[in-house]
């Protein structure tokens, strides 16, 4: 059955839902200001900070201002992931260079039974989570549309102005759903399409690196609008 402005080709369903989660995200965002932005619900958030103020041990940006990075590992909520890689023939030693970890992190990592302790992964603010996801779709772009050689890393140019930052992002999703939007039936089953470095996106096909981007867009856009409900139902002078 057709439904009229309804797109059931593979593409277009992925489009769809990315065209959908992005408006949803951006009405979500209007009226961002900087202290929000910025706002650290508990000690020890991951943010961005000053260069001479950095506090993670892989913070990292080309300009004044760096995005908080810890010591690499594997969260517990990502053992499955890491099952899936073997159980389909990634070598440990690919998986561990995938993962920035230890082969014998993987091998623990394998070795695992039960149900996994929850993660002590750090609370983040608004500001890490909108670098994060445009660190991550700068370097994808970069990696699968661009020259594919720029260090990922340096891509994005962190800032402390939300107006600043979501003019940025938004300029560089733009880019990427139109590209997106011309890909072909051919690339989207070709294997490798993508190189970004900091994933295994050239294991797959390009159709299961879409699928990906989207989840990574729509859950951090999620978290990102559950911190500006903590914002707005803070206790005073928080």
């Amino acid at each position: 059955m057709e439904i009229e402005g309804v797109r059931t080709d593979r593409l277009g369903l992925l489009l769809d839902q990315f065209d959908q989660a992005r408006e949803m995200a951006q009405v979500r965002l209007t009226g961002l200001g900087d202290e929000e932005y910025l706002w650290e619900p508990v000690p020890g958030c991951w943010s961005i900070r000053r260069r001479s103020e950095a506090v993670t041990p892989r913070a990292f940006g080309p300009g004044e201002w760096l995005l908080d990075k810890g010591a690499p590992d594997i969260p517990s909520s990502e053992y499955a992931e890491v099952a899936r890689q073997a159980a389909g023939g990634m070598p440990i030693d690919k998986i561990a260079d995938d993962w920035g970890v230890s082969v014998e992190r993987v091998e623990q990592v394998l070795a695992h039974t039960g149900t996994p302790e929850p993660d002590a992964s750090p609370v983040t603010t608004i500001a890490w989570r909108l670098g994060h996801l445009h660190s991550c779709f700068a370097g994808q772009w970069e990696w699968t549309f661009g020259e594919r050689r720029q260090e990922p890393d340096l891509l994005v140019d962190f800032t402390p102005s939300a107006a600043l930052a979501l003019e940025r992002f938004w300029k560089l999703i733009d880019r990427w759903r139109a590209d997106v939007g011309a890909v072909t039936d051919e690339q989207l089953d070709t294997v490798g399409f993508s190189q970004y470095p900091y994933s295994n996106d050239a294991d797959y096909p390009f159709i299961a690196v879409l699928t990906g981007a989207n989840i990574e867009f729509i859950h951090h856009m999620a978290e990102i609008a559950v911190l500006r409900d903590l914002w707005r139902a803070r206790p005073s002078g928080r």
